[in-house]
């Protein structure tokens, strides 16, 4: 995993050295909260945003807003929190970004900008059974994230028979020790985490078939950067680093590197999903 989140740093972030390297005085238009400095908030959402044991941060969101604030001459301070604690971070005035599969929903577009979409971030139910239609939760324990974008229709549909977990780790612990009967989670954090580090074991991971009472079901939410709502200098710095690296084939070649179809950097026009 470490060997592969290094490679990916560097397919994303090689050009961008070089070129900021040869700048004799750089400085930047970019606003930020620290003038200079980029404050990336992000959690454990591997492969795309990877808490490591310094306090740092690695993965493929992660790489992409490295090199977008290399290209605009920031520097970049990372800070790991809890996925409940992301966007209230960037809210509060205490992270310029975020990043960890962020959904680009309208309900953030009130409170927060967000990037032009990096990838598709399709949801999925992990269960034993291989349920893969919302109705086919009704009748379980069902455990999600505080935070994701579905959890307001999953609890109007489930009730009390959804939990909230505070981060991955915790929902997949229970899921695993059977206190939940089934989870929902991101598809491809899942397939990432059986297929590199032994997780889910028996677990089946499905994409729903369309079910209109959950919106990501139909239409695949698009993944892209939270930022400060109206920070237009920063908006336009990350639109234009991510579309760069996207016509590169960077974000493609990031997205195989770590084992997925490259159909998800096919993102489409920009959308905004409820």
């Amino acid at each position: 995993m470490k060997k592969l989140l290094m490679s990916v740093a560097v397919l994303l972030a090689t050009h961008f050295s070089v070129a900021v390297a040869s700048a004799q005085d750089c400085t930047t238009q970019v606003k930020t909260i620290t003038p200079g400095t980029l404050i990336v908030a992000g959690y454990d959402y591997a492969p795309f945003s990877v808490p490591k044991p310094d306090g740092s941060l690695g993965g493929i969101d992660f790489d992409i807003v490295a090199a977008v604030a290399e290209e605009n001459c920031l520097k970049v301070m990372p800070m790991a929190v809890d996925p409940s604690a992301v966007v209230q971070a960037v809210v509060a005035g205490k992270a310029d970004v975020a990043i960890g599969g962020w959904n680009r929903t309208e309900s953030r577009a009130k409170v927060l900008d967000i990037s032009t979409p990096m990838y598709l971030d399709p949801t999925a139910i992990f269960s034993k059974e291989g349920i893969d239609t919302i109705k086919g939760l009704e009748d379980k324990t069902v455990g999600t994230v505080s935070g994701y974008l579905f959890v307001p229709q999953l609890q109007a549909i489930l009730g009390d028979k959804l939990k909230l977990y505070p981060n991955t780790v915790a929902l997949a612990q229970d899921l695993d020790a059977g206190r939940i009967d089934v989870a929902v989670d991101g598809y491809t954090y899942g397939i990432y985490s059986q297929k590199n580090s032994g997780a889910y074991k028996g677990i089946q991971i499905k994409i729903p078939q369309p079910d209109e009472r959950v919106g990501s079901t139909v239409r695949p939410p698009q993944a892209g950067v939270l930022y400060t709502k109206g920070n237009e200098s920063l908006g336009k710095a990350l639109d234009a680093g991510i579309e760069r690296l996207r016509k590169e084939g960077k974000i493609k070649d990031a997205v195989v590197a770590a084992g997925f179809d490259p159909a998800l950097a096919e993102v489409g026009e920009p959308y905004f999903v409820k």
